[in-house]
Parts: C-alpha cells; structure tokens; sequence
C-alpha cells in the first residue's frame, strides 16, 4: 500500500483535492506575496512608466498637439478566460484619461474586449470582466476577427499575409493595451504584443501566426522570447500599430498582483517577463514518470481548447513513454466549432493522424493549434482527462476517461511498478501553467 498525501488542484472555482503518493514532487510558482496596496501600485506605475511620459500627459497630447476632448481613446482588455484583474487596472487608467480631458460618453473611450479568436464576451461576462460600473458607464464592444467590416489594414507580412487589425483600435489616437504575463506555451510569454495578436487582430493572421510551422518552431515554446517566431511576430505586429501605453502585471497563485509593469510596450513587457521568469520557472532534477497538471482553474479551464496549456506545460516535466493526468473542469465542453470538428474527425484515428493532416500542404483551420499542441504532447506521453464531460466526450478528443484523479494515479502507480520493477516518479503542478518546469540535469 502507498504512502499518500494530500494536494489541493486548481479546478473549475472550488478546487480539488486528490490523494497522491507520498514521494511525488509538488511543484509550485515562487511563493511571492500580493502587493499590500494594489490600486496604489497601478496607479504609481501610471504615474512613473518605463521608457514613457505618464499616460495623462499622453492622453492629453495624443498624437498631435491638441486636446482630445472630442477624439478617442481606445482600452483593449482581455475576456473572461484569462485572470486579468481588470477591476484594479481600469480605474487608474480612465482617472488619467479623464484627468486629461477626454469624455466617458460616446465618442471619449471605448473598451474592447481582445477576444482573439474566441467566441464573444456574451454581457454577464463583459459585467464580470470589467465590473458593472465600468460595464454600464462605457461604450463596450467585443473585437470579431472573422468579421472583416470590422477591421482596417495594416500591413503584409514577409510571408504574404495581410494583417487587419479592429479599426476602432487603429483609429483612436490613444491606444492603451493592458494584460497578465505568464508563460505560454508557444507564445514565450503573454502580455505585450499579445493583446494586438491575436487579441484585436483579423483571423488570417491570427491563423498564419498560429501556424502549424510557426508552431513547429523549436523555439516556440514555454518561456523563450528570443528567437521565438512567434512572439518576435506579435510584438513587431503590435508595434506596427504604434501602441500609446502598455499596462502589464504579474499574478501569484492565489491571483494577487505581484508586480505592476507601465509604458512603453517593449520595456513594459520585458520587465514583467523578467519578473514571471523569477515567479514561474521551477527547475526540476529530471523527467518524471508520471506528471499530474492543471490548468489554473476557472476561468482558464472553461474548455478543452484553453486546458490544452496544462497538458503541455506538464510535458515539460514528462519523460518519453510517461503519463499526464489533467484536471481541467471544461464547464464550456470542448471548444468551438471548428476546433472541435477537427479535433473529433471520426476519419482520424488519433494524434499522428491528426498532426499528418494539420501539417499536410494547404491545410489551415481555425484554432488548429489546440489540436496540434494535444497532439505533440501526445507523441510524447499518454494522456488522462478529470473533467466535467462525459466519457464519449473525452475519449472522442483522443484521451483516456478520468473518473477518480486519485484513482487514475495509483493505477498508473501500481502499472509502472509491474513493467518496470521501480517505483514510479510523480510531480504534480497544482497550479498548471503558472509554474513552468526547467530541466536543469
């Protein structure tokens, strides 16, 4: 009989507690505290930003000389999957803003909602994003990238493809991006660029940098920014549409802010990579047997789509041949349409068949990539899902039914001990992509 202790998982909002073996390695970001005053700090960041005047000397600039008390200010902010704490960030910045003269009232500010390629905010979101004040007082909208009407060109990249970005983006002639760094498992890192592509870019591009080759990249991956194509595309992207003012934090496990980065896009977001890298990255001694992930809890767990992140940052700490438990609610089922069409084509049989058609000539589908990042995890290591769906439903995204984490993990426990004659290794990332490990060996 197993030793077993106790670990709580991040999971949908109340969590999850599971019963592991004794000796499994817990890995867990740098315990660092929440700011004691966090409005204050966002406020002071405001108010001192690297590499750029204050916002409100800005705003009250704009892009010429004159006042902007007729023209616009335009706020992108993240939707409800990601933990933004836009309640704290908002405030400080429409002070600013208003301190500088520009109008609440149709015609001052808008707000979009960066959905990238998600589906739209629907109002209880939108009320949860932004609180209901802020919701109420403002001009909202949700960014559409399939909605071309929508969108203004900016530019054609090296590759060919056009780049339309929202047009009430490119038109404002104060553009404040805002965010939340944490690692990515392509991307290096969010924030910065991230919140231009693809939070308020058009599909083709979002597609092109989301690409199967792009994605293929050996230096596409969790926390690498240089040499990375695809983080390199965003901020050059991102910068293209002359981004007013970046407001970027970092998060602890228990989603205090940890650090408030201000100003100018480059040096705002080098800074909170710099401070995530502190947080996040956990070196481990080698790989493990077993790997049990989450994917941070609600709201990053709405989906299979968004969970996909755990499943890959505990790739990084997985041997070849090992096994990865996911807990990942996935209240929302799967994902949208055309991710799941892909990912649950009755004519492909599992994630080599999968990968084969995604990196076949010509092929191009949107969210792709959920599919491809399953399925390069896959080719490394099997895969059991804890979720709120149904068998059929789990076993037809080509993973193994977890009815019991504790269970599934003793199993997997008790199988390795019979093929291998040794003890299984475990690590578990309680808090799935917020910590990252490193093989230092």
């Amino acid at each position: 009989m197993l030793s077993i202790m106790r670990v709580h998982l991040a999971y949908g909002e109340r969590g999850l507690d599971v019963e592991l073996p004794d000796e499994a390695v817990v890995l867990e970001p740098q315990r660092v505290a929440g700011l004691p005053d966090p409005e204050g700090a966002v406020a002071e960041a405001i108010a001192r930003p690297l590499g750029s005047p204050p916002l409100r000397e800005l705003v009250r600039s704009g892009d010429g000389s004159t006042s902007l008390t007729t023209g616009r200010v335009a706020i992108v902010v993240s939707d409800v999957t990601r933990p933004v704490p836009n309640r704290l960030l908002l405030p400080p910045i429409l002070e600013a803003v208003h301190g500088a003269g520009v109008p609440p009232a149709i015609g001052g500010v808008v707000i979009i909602i960066g959905t990238g390629m998600h589906r739209a905010s629907t109002p209880e979101e939108v009320e949860r994003v932004l609180g209901p004040e802020i919701a109420a007082s403002y001009e909202v909208v949700n960014h559409d990238a399939r909605d071309k009407s929508t969108l203004g060109y900016l530019t054609t990249t090296a590759r060919g493809v056009e780049v339309w970005v929202n047009r009430r983006y490119l038109e404002a002639e104060v553009r404040i991006v805002t965010g939340f760094v944490e690692p990515h498992l392509f991307a290096g890192y969010s924030g910065g660029g991230k919140a231009v592509l693809p939070g308020v870019a058009g599909a083709e591009i979002v597609m092109s940098n989301h690409g199967a080759d792009m994605l293929g990249h050996p230096k596409a991956t969790w926390c690498v920014t240089e040499g990375n194509p695809i983080f390199e595309e965003m901020r050059d992207i991102a910068l293209l549409t002359r981004p007013t003012f970046c407001l970027n934090v970092t998060l602890n496990e228990r989603r205090e802010i940890t650090g408030v980065f201000a100003g100018e896009l480059v040096a705002a977001h080098q800074a909170g990579i710099a401070q995530a890298e502190r947080q996040y990255v956990r070196p481990i001694p080698h790989l493990f047997d077993i790997v049990v992930s989450t994917n941070m809890g609600y709201p990053a767990d709405l989906n299979l789509y968004q969970s996909v992140k755990g499943m890959s940052v505990a790739a990084r700490a997985a041997r070849e041949g090992g096994a990865i438990v996911l807990a990942a609610e996935c209240r929302d089922g799967l994902g949208l349409a055309e991710y799941t069409e892909l990912l649950t084509s009755p004519d492909l049989s599992g994630p080599q068949a999968l990968l084969e058609r995604i990196h076949s000539p010509g092929f191009a589908r949107y969210d792709q990539w959920g599919v491809q990042c399953q399925a390069m995890v896959q080719a490394k290591a099997d895969c059991w899902l804890y979720s709120s769906m149904p068998r059929e439903t789990t076993e037809a995204a080509h993973l193994h039914y977890c009815e019991d984490m504790s269970e599934t993990v003793q199993e997997l426990c008790r199988r390795h001990l019979a093929e291998h004659g040794r003890e299984a290794t475990v690590a578990v990332l309680p808090h799935g992509h917020l910590t990252v490990p490193r093989l230092t060996a």
